[in-house]
Formats: structure tokens, C-alpha cells, sequence
């Protein structure tokens, strides 16, 4: 079976979101044109300024310029990745568009990918630390043709000792350790959401769910 690809039209755009961290990434682009991206450290003042931004990086693009949105859903802190979600799942509601969530773990993984190019399809480990001294740990896979990545172990919460042993029985390419600056890949998230739009999937708003991963407080 033939795969149909889709592609934009040159007056429509896709909104991307990184907010996992205390920075806050915003991209736009038609992919004719090189992606427009920024970040900004708001540390806590994220939910005061996210929606002056998003109002910056629009113009002079119209809110129904908007094809489909696109978040990072986690792993990252509690507050920014609820309210870069909640904000994608309001304005892809509104607009009546799309609302793709993104792994921030593989959203590193494409960016390190396209950073090297000397892997046709590396298998990467991403590691992140969590709460109570814990790990997010995921493999990832990019696809033939950069047809984009799938999680060959996806995003979990590890015991340090359960994530070493889980390493020692991967065959991976790759360990990228997150820390700071994940805001950046930003731009990933949009690339990894249009290959999904392209490929014809188009999740209803309400399916843009967020990935946390452990419960804010100890119970």
C-alpha cells in the first residue's frame, strides 16, 4: 500500500511548545521556509508571560493560519508541562485543528540525530533525572528515511540500579543525559509532529495528554 504524504499549503503553519523546563520554546513554520523559534528563561513567571509570547511569535500570521499544534508532554516538571499542555489542548480546541504531544525524550533524541548524521538508524538512550532520586529513562529508534522515531522502550521511571541494568541489555548507539536548556528542541517537536501529519494522523484535542510520570509529592 501506497503511503499518501501531505504537505502544507504555503499560507498555513504549525505551532510547536516546550515549556518542560522553567524555559519556554515556541516554533512556527510551513516547512517551506526555515522554522521561526525562540526561547525565553521565564523561570516562574511561565503562566504570567506564555500567552504574550505566543501572541509575538504569531504575528503578523493570523490564529487561523494554524494548521495544528504541537507540545512537548513530559517528561519535565510538574507545573510547565501542565500548562504548555493545557494551552496546546485550549487553542487546538478553539482553532478546531490537531493537538500532537511529543516526548521530550524523543524530541532530544531526533535533535541528536540530525546534529551527528553519521547513523542511518541509531538507537539512543536518553536519561533524565526525576524525583526521589530517580531516572526517566527511554530508547528511541529513527526510522528509515528519517521517517521519524519510535520508542523502543518509552518514557519510564527507573530505580538508578534498574536503569544500568536495563542499559546492559540494550545494544544502543547512544546515551544523551538531559539536564538544562531542553527548551531548544523546540523545532524537534515540530519536525517529529509534522512527519506525524504527514503520515495522516491527526489526534483530537482531548488526546493531548500530558506525561508526568511520578505524582508531584510523595503519598
Amino acid at each position: 500500500m501506497t503511503t499518501i504524504i501531505k504537505h502544507l499549503s504555503p499560507d498555513k503553519y504549525a505551532l510547536a511548545l516546550h515549556t518542560t523546563t522553567p524555559e519556554l520554546g515556541l516554533a512556527i513554520s510551513n516547512f517551506a521556509n526555515y522554522p521561526q523559534s525562540q526561547v525565553w528563561n521565564l523561570g516562574r513567571d511561565l503562566s504570567s508571560h506564555i500567552h504574550q509570547y505566543l501572541v509575538e511569535i504569531i504575528k503578523p500570521r493570523t490564529w487561523a493560519d494554524l494548521e495544528f499544534i504541537a507540545v512537548a508532554q513530559g517528561p519535565g516538571g510538574f507545573t510547565g508541562t501542565r500548562i504548555g499542555v493545557v494551552t496546546a489542548r485550549t487553542l487546538a480546541q478553539q482553532l478546531n485543528i490537531p493537538a500532537f504531544t511529543i516526548s521530550t525524550l524523543a524530541a532530544l533524541a531526533w535533535q541528536a540525530h540530525k546534529a551527528q548524521k553519521n547513523c542511518q538508524h541509531p538507537i539512543i538512550a536518553l536519561e533524565m533525572p526525576a524525583q526521589r532520586g530517580q531516572i526517566f529513562g527511554a530508547i528511541y529508534q529513527v526510522n528509515p528515511n528519517n521517517a521519524g522515531i519510535t520508542a523502543l522502550l518509552s518514557d519510564t521511571v527507573f530505580t538508578p540500579s534498574a536503569w544500568k541494568e536495563t542499559l546492559t541489555n540494550w545494544h544502543t548507539n547512544q546515551l544523551i543525559s538531559a539536564t538544562s536548556h531542553l527548551a531548544v528542541t523546540v523545532n524537534s517537536i515540530l519536525e517529529l509532529a509534522y512527519l506525524d501529519w504527514q503520515h495522516g494522523k491527526n489526534p483530537h484535542w482531548s488526546e493531548a495528554l500530558p506525561y508526568y510520570g511520578q505524582h508531584p509529592v510523595d503519598i
